[in-house]
């Protein structure tokens, strides 16, 4: 049995209806969006995943938050429009806080060297409407511009300004840049429709006909008053107020995931710690407010443990200063853990100094993966185990060895000897000056893999538990 609710959503929304069943809670499935076909080898792959990590991080300290490119995102599918509506594919996106897609017609400029789009540019539906530029949504969209500014934009005559009957206007288009490329959108509205029954009314979107190097939309689960789990508290705080994700873990091969990643909606804390036989203990961190960049979920790094050695992490981690400096964004978009210079040299002088001894270093892989330290081994390789320490007690998280020790097969294309090679996970996202104005440093997805995250806005704090995130699944049906 459904049921619906209304609620007038004063900030953003109105006349907002959720149409969705009596559960507290529901799973959709995140799918990663693996794309062998568009990298040659190894290196190839992991060179280009570690430059775009790279390029997300350092352009944070631009104002501008920067999606992954494919081959490296967990993908989210709804429908958007009355039906029958196809099936919209985006990238899930916890840095930023838009949700936007293509829209046809639709031209990507300098797209011919990325992977070729999931889902084809949405044709809107009869039933999408313009957002008018007096909305507090198309305000939202233009970083809070003043809506007599935006509607004057628009063309809306002086007198209807100022007596605010501009509702004929539609939201001029905004603009949106990204570390390696950028779009300009419209906003509109429309129902959304999510697997398991869930339809939002007047959901809003922004539709862009062109991108430059951008061929893929982004659904925005930041904070923010356009993000999808924003939208979704106006009208139901159980569910958009409280979710959590669980990366099954794949090292990058597609054959290693059987299903897909579950994202909750309307994680219930009561019923987090034990599912069957399974007793779940979640490590908790409270969450850090970045005022010249709100939309973060930050938290304070404390230190990182590697083998019995704890290395505290520089002061500028454990707190972010009005300026906007500092702390660690767990982000969903980027696939590798970025560290300012000093943490990560000190990190990586700890686990050289524990796996140099007995391993030959690969400088050939260094260079060709833009990873590092990386060494040769015979059968197995012994490392460190390493642990992330956060703000607050006893918040200490152990990542599984693969979580950031990358094995492969060099010279498996045929060039070269075949010997095992590994290289730690981690990268220098470079000095203090350089990431002044921005975060400190980023907690990437493949370092969160096999762990539920739970994002609890409401409390504001971040929880990781290690989990087979491939048998949530089937607890969530007992």
């Amino acid at each position: 049995m459904a049921t619906c609710v209304c609620l007038l959503y004063l900030f953003l929304f109105s006349a907002c209806w959720l149409t969705v069943s009596m559960s507290e809670t529901l799973l959709l499935p995140l799918t990663h969006a693996f794309s062998k076909t568009h990298f040659t080898t190894p290196h190839h792959l992991l060179k280009t995943t570690s430059a775009r990590s790279a390029a997300r991080f350092r352009h944070r300290h631009k104002q501008v938050p920067l999606p992954l490119s494919s081959g490296s995102d967990y993908t989210l599918s709804f429908t958007l429009g009355s039906p029958p509506s196809p099936t919209i594919s985006l990238y899930l996106d916890t840095g930023s806080d838009v949700v936007w897609l293509p829209c046809s017609p639709f031209e990507c400029i300098l797209c011919e060297s990325k992977a070729p789009p999931l889902s084809p540019p949405l044709n809107l539906s009869a039933s999408a409407t313009a957002v008018p530029c007096k909305s507090s949504a198309c305000s939202a969209a233009h970083s809070s511009l003043p809506s007599s500014d935006l509607c004057a934009m628009a063309r809306c005559p002086l007198d209807a300004i100022e007596t605010s009957d501009c509702n004929s206007f539609p939201c001029p288009p905004f603009y949106y840049a990204y570390g390696d490329g950028s779009l300009i959108a419209r906003l509109y509205k429309d129902s959304l429709t999510l697997p398991n029954s869930l339809s939002l009314q007047n959901f809003t979107f922004g539709c862009a006909h062109t991108t430059l190097a951008e061929p893929v939309g982004v659904a925005g689960f930041g904070f923010g008053r356009l993000s999808l789990p924003a939208q979704l508290s106006s009208v139901s705080p159980q569910l958009g107020n409280r979710f959590s994700y669980c990366l099954v873990s794949h090292s990058f091969d597609s054959d290693k995931v059987r299903r897909p990643s579950p994202l909750i909606l309307g994680r219930n804390e009561e019923k987090e710690k034990q599912f069957g036989n399974e007793v779940v203990e979640f490590v908790y961190t409270d969450m850090l407010h970045n005022p010249k960049h709100p939309y973060f979920y930050s938290v304070g790094l404390e230190g990182i443990s590697v083998g019995k050695r704890n290395i505290p992490a520089p002061e500028n981690l454990k707190k972010v200063d009005r300026r906007g400096s500092g702390g660690m964004v767990v982000d969903s978009g980027t696939t590798f853990t970025m560290l300012p210079s000093n943490l990560y040299d000190s990190v990586v002088n700890e686990f050289d100094h524990r796996v140099g001894r007995f391993n030959e270093r690969a400088s050939a892989v260094e260079e060709t993966t833009g990873l590092g330290p990386c060494y040769y081994y015979d059968k197995v390789a012994k490392v460190p185990v390493i642990s992330l320490h956060f703000v607050g007690n006893g918040s200490r998280v152990v990542l599984p060895r693969r979580n950031y020790f990358y094995e492969f097969l060099d010279g498996a294309d045929g060039i070269g000897k075949k010997r095992n090679v590994g290289c730690l996970m981690l990268m220098n996202g470079g000095d203090e000056e350089e990431l002044s104005g921005g975060p400190g440093a980023t907690l990437g997805n493949y370092q969160q893999q096999g762990f539920e995250v739970v994002y609890d806005l409401e409390k504001r704090k971040i929880g990781f538990a290690r989990r087979k995130c491939s048998s949530l699944w089937d607890s969530f049906k007992n």
